[in-house]
This record gives C-alpha cells, structure tokens and sequence, in this order.
C-alpha cells in the first residue's frame, strides 16, 4: 500500500495519519490508534510531536517503512509485533513473536498477587511461563526486596524477558528454562503466579485477531484448554511452603472447572476474581 502524494510533494505527518486511518478502517478493530502507533514509531514522536508536527514531511526513509509496516497490519499482524514493544505496568516491554503480547487484564493477575506481599517482604516467588517477563518484572519492580525466579521452556522467549529486565535494571529476577515448575524442583516457594496456555485445541478464536501470529505453543493447552493449569496445580502443591499462594490467569469460561480442578488437589480458600469486563479472569488459592 502506497501512501498518495500530492502535487509531487512528499506526504506529511498528517496526511500520512489520514491516509493510515482510512486504509486500516476496513480490517483493524482500531484503526485510528494503530494508525497514530505507526506514525509515531516511524517518526519517532510521541503523541505531543504527533499533534504539533502534523504539517512536517515524511523523509524518503520514512515513508516507505510506513508503507511496508501498513501492508503488514492489513494482513492483521499485531502492531506490538510491528514496532516490538507493548507497554504493561507502566514499562515499554520488547515483545518479538517468540512471545505473547502482554494484555491489560493481566494486570489483574500482578494486582491481586501484590495485595497478598507486604511490601518489605523478602519472599521467593515463581512466574511460570514468563513469555516477555512482564508479570514477573511487574512483580519486581513492586517488591524489589523479592526474590523472583521466572521459567520459561522457550530460551528465544527468554532472551527478551532477559532484555526486558535488563532495561529496567531489574537484577534480582532469575530465568530459567524449561516446563513451568521443573527447573526449580527441590525449592520451596512463597508464591506461584501464571499466565499458562488456557485455549482449547481447536477453538476457532484462535484463528482471529492477533493470536493468529502469537507462538501456539503459549495459548494452547489441550482439548480442554485445562492442561497447563492441571500440571502447575500438581506440582505447585510440592513447590510452595505451607500457606503458600497460588495464582494464575485462565478463560472466563473456565471458572468451575478450575475451581473443580483445585478442590481435587487439596487446595484451600479457592477465590476466583473479575476483571473490567465483570468476566470470571484470575483464581487465587492456598496450599
């Protein structure tokens, strides 16, 4: 897709944005914030320079990386994808395909797992499948006086939560790689939290929006969509100390059936939270 000129002349920064927003409008949810992202990385604004800078030309550069970033976003490529960052508890974090695009009702999962650490604490916590690392630095940066040990079976995944934290000099968060809870067999925990694969095979969601092009292996989890959660809930019985918590995201759908799941494996004082939407979003337990 090539932006029109006119008159010869270059395109400028807000006829570049019209432009983006009238292509985008037929296939994006949003075309009007895509189409304001994409400028703004392109031209490295933020929305200020956005507003003031509308009358400014294009460079010869720009412009064609404009082009070819929107052709990619008509085919639905996710715009954190695009400019490979996403911002989640106030931190721009690189996301890459390797991981999930961190989403707001994820916040929830750091909000509530916050309520139950004192801020002095000097806990060890677990973030089981950290992706960018986005819980995990959320949690760090919360409560710097928290161990905070992040797993990952994707070393590429690992690499940007690596990168992540290192931008925001977060140093006392560890990563390790493999399978949720097995790098740290043997150590007891204060706190396991999860954002695990919760999609069931099949579900035709998964062939919408961006999670078309988000690693599958990160949404899908068996024909249920209850397998992820079954094996961190075994294992985390063995992981944390007595008293210990347990949190983790899931489908908002699947509230009695995870409810079901952690009553079969002795867990105690099961609540099950909502997000914005009034949605069934994060259950909390105790061992």
């Amino acid at each position: 897709m090539k932006l029109q000129t006119f008159h010869s002349h270059p395109v400028t920064v807000g006829e570049a944005l019209r432009q983006t927003v009238t292509t985008l409008t037929p296939t994006s949810p949003t075309p009007r914030l895509d189409a304001e992202v994409l400028v703004m990385y392109v031209c490295g604004f933020d929305r200020g320079g956005l507003i003031t800078q509308g009358h400014s030309a294009l460079t010869h550069d720009q412009q064609p990386r404009l082009e070819k970033l929107l052709a990619r976003r008509r085919q639905g490529e996710p715009i954190a994808y695009l400019t490979g960052w996403r911002e989640f508890w106030s931190m721009e974090l690189a996301v890459s395909p390797a991981t999930l695009i961190p989403r707001p009702e994820t916040e929830l999962l750091v909000e509530k797992t916050l309520a139950h650490i004192p801020h002095d604490a000097e806990w060890t916590l677990a973030d089981l499948g950290t992706g960018s690392g986005a819980i995990a630095l959320a949690l760090a940066k919360e409560r710097p006086r928290c161990r905070v040990i992040a797993t990952d079976i994707s070393p590429e995944a690992l690499d940007v939560a690596r990168s992540n934290a290192a931008k925001f000099s977060l140093t006392r968060v560890e990563f390790c790689e493999g399978r949720w809870l097995e790098p740290l067999a043997g150590m007891k925990l204060d706190m396991i939290v999860s954002n695990p694969p919760y999609v069931r095979a099949g579900d035709p969601h998964l062939k919408c929006g961006d999670v078309r092009f988000e690693p599958q292996q990160a949404l899908i989890a068996g024909p249920d969509g209850l397998e992820a959660i079954h094996q961190i809930a075994l294992h985390a019985q063995q992981s944390l100390k007595p008293g210990g918590r347990l949190l983790f995201e899931h489908g908002w759908h699947q509230a009695e059936a995870v409810d079901s799941l952690l009553r079969q494996h002795g867990y105690r004082d099961i609540v099950c939270c909502r997000d914005l939407a009034g949605r069934n979003r994060i259950t909390e337990c105790q061992r």
